[in-house]
């Protein structure tokens, strides 16, 4: 398991686009892929929940990933977020 600690810096704007595009590249690995922020925990891969979570700019979450790729799965994510 991999989990890393990341500050948002993403502009939503209050638009989908970018939260779809986040699941976009979640699904692109094969690990389970879960975002965390205050007391909410959403998987990575699910649109509703991502909507859910709003990430604002500046807002800390941690990234947490499991399974063959999840060292990759981070990574991307953080990239994204980043």
């Amino acid at each position: 398991m991999v989990k890393k600690s990341i500050v948002v810096k993403l502009d939503q704007k209050t638009d989908v686009m970018p939260i779809a595009m986040l699941v976009q590249v979640a699904s692109q690995y094969e690990s389970s892929i879960y975002v965390d922020a205050d007391e909410k925990r959403v998987n990575a891969k699910s649109i509703m929940g991502m909507m859910m979570l709003g990430l604002n700019p500046g807002r800390k979450v941690v990234v947490t990933a499991d399974g063959p790729d999840e060292a990759q799965a981070v990574d991307g994510i953080e990239a994204y977020l980043s």
